[in-house]
């Protein structure tokens, strides 16, 4: 169509312009004037006429052809566009067939998902539908159910009812007397049973216990090794010879009350030869006397300015020694962060004994001890092994202050802040208080078993006997009590009964009741076990 309309436009545009050109030449020939009778000058000029009228069609004809080209020229861009946009409108036609094909298959698709759906939707309805009848079935029936469970209750009500009252008249008691009957045996075997499972459980975690507790020490008495007991309670200083006797004594004795009054502790001059015995209940104030006399030995020199000045010394220098013995003991033990005043009085009981044992020694030696067993019960081993350090700490005071160490060792840990686990530990390791921590429990076991083991402390022999004898006449004091044996030098004591006289009750009784005076009555260090032994026997002869 576009390409008919161009060629239209071209054949018309060519028509106007041989139109044009007739037209010029029909005009030239008429320009001139008529003449009835032409003469020569009128047909050269009707021949210049022609000629330019020749000339400006030639002229018509090639504009006419130059228009004639130029419209073929425009008509063939005009076909070529023509042609393009067919092409372009044939791609955009196809474009819109995919698009429509494309969104037909799209819309089928989703009529047929549609068609699933409605499909799946229908059978759902139908299921629900079912479910819905077996529902209203099932609560019919449980209705149906529920009545006759109602009915049935009812005359299970007036059965129970029935049978109630035959009951109460047969065993002539009522419904409430009964339950309170029954729920009373019910009760008394509970009861009976719960005792019987408590005592099991107590003696198997008694068993367990012992076992336990007896692996503890021993584990810890294997891992300490100390010395023996060296101590004496009267120091000894060898002399040089005998003359230096007179020489301390002093004109009518004035050097040795001046030395006694200075150091407050007696001095002992006898016939033992080249040595004088120092006598005081302060160990550290001996031990200063001991140190001030070797210095005036050493001198020569001995009148009660001397005396004066070497004992200023020498209490400076046991001073002095009291820190650092404190302090290496501290170190030993592993403490590091200790008031100085609890570190001097700890050294000073480096000059204190208990029955012939180093005091400082022995705490030590228990807190090693309480240490190990905190490792063996996953406790904190720092906390026991100061709480063990220091509880004999009121030994170094019991001369200066009236009390029981126990206490006294206890104020001073609080006036100087320490925990008061470690205060409860000290005022309770003799049960002077009562023991309300597991760390005061073991400082208790590690006193007893560094007091105990042989070899660290001694009494003498006299005592020693004494004690044994006391021993045996407070068991056989007891009535029913046939015979009485000390053993392992008055650490046990077996106490055989008579078995007629005594039940095993009263065996119970007299072990504690031994035990209780022995506490009352003897001092001694760890602990004393009483056993008391009841044996029957039946005796035949068959002849």
């Amino acid at each position: 169509m576009v390409i008919g309309v161009a060629l239209g436009v071209a054949i018309a545009a060519c028509v106007a312009a041989l139109v044009a050109l007739v037209v010029v030449v029909r005009k030239a020939p008429g320009r001139a004037p008529a003449a009835p009778d032409p003469v020569p000058d009128s047909s050269g000029q009707a021949d210049a006429q022609l000629a330019a009228a020749g000339l400006e069609a030639e002229q018509l004809r090639a504009k006419a052809e130059q228009m004639r080209a130029q419209a073929q020229t425009e008509a063939a861009a005009i076909v070529r566009q023509a042609e393009l946009s067919a092409q372009q409108a044939a791609q955009s036609r196809q474009e819109v067939d995919d698009e429509i094909r494309a969104v037909k298959d799209e819309m089928r698709q989703l009529r047929g998902d549609l068609e699933r759906r409605e499909s799946r939707l229908a059978e759902r309805e139908q299921r629900l539908d079912h479910d819905a009848r077996k529902l209203d079935q099932r609560s019919a029936d449980l209705d149906e159910t529920r009545r006759e469970l109602d009915r049935r209750g009812s005359a299970l009500d007036r059965m129970d009812e029935e049978r109630r009252e035959v009951l109460e008249r047969v065993a002539g008691l009522t419904c409430d007397q009964a339950r309170a009957e029954l729920v009373g045996v019910i009760e008394h075997q509970a009861k009976r049973e719960a005792a019987l499972i408590v005592r099991d459980i107590e003696n198997e975690a008694r068993k367990d216990g012992q076992r336990r507790a007896r692996k503890i020490v021993t584990l810890a008495i294997q891992r300490v090794a100390s010395e023996q007991t060296s101590e004496s309670v009267v120091s000894v200083l060898h002399l040089p010879g005998d003359e230096m006797k007179g020489r301390i004594i002093g004109r009518e004795g004035r050097n040795i009350r001046a030395f006694e009054t200075v150091t407050g502790v007696n001095l002992i001059i006898d016939d033992t030869p080249e040595a004088v015995l120092l006598s005081c209940f302060d160990p550290v104030r001996r031990e200063v006397g001991r140190l001030t006399l070797e210095r005036l030995v050493l001198d020569g020199r001995i009148h009660p300015q001397r005396i004066e000045e070497a004992y200023d010394r020498s209490k400076a220098e046991i001073e002095q020694l009291c820190v650092r013995a404190g302090e290496d003991a501290l170190v030993d033990v592993g403490i590091t962060d200790m008031h100085p005043e609890l570190t001097s009085l700890l050294g000073r009981l480096r000059y204190r004994t208990s029955y012939g044992q180093n005091v400082l020694k022995h705490l030590v030696e228990s807190a090693h001890i309480a240490g190990m067993m905190a490792s063996e019960l996953g406790m904190d081993p720092a906390l026991l092994k100061r709480c063990t350090v220091l509880h004999d700490i009121g030994k170094a005071l019991t001369h200066e202050v009236q009390g029981s160490h126990a206490l006294i060792g206890a104020e001073i840990a609080r006036r100087y802040g320490e925990p008061e686990d470690v205060v409860h530990a000290i005022e309770a390791h003799h049960n002077e208080v009562e023991v309300r921590t597991v760390e005061a429990v073991l400082t208790q076991a590690a006193d007893a078993i560094s007091g105990g083991r042989p070899g660290a402390r001694r009494e003498s022999l006299e005592a020693y006997i004494k004690r044994l004898e006391r021993l045996e006449q407070i068991a056989l004091a007891q009535d029913g009590v046939e015979k009485v044996f000390a053993m392992q030098a008055g650490r046990e004591i077996r106490v055989m009964v008579k078995p007629e006289n005594v039940d095993d009750i009263q065996a119970q009784v007299i072990a504690r009741d031994v035990a209780k005076q022995v506490e009352e009555e003897l001092t001694y260090p760890g602990q004393i076990r009483v056993t008391v032994i009841r044996e029957s026997r039946a005796i035949e002869f068959a002849r």
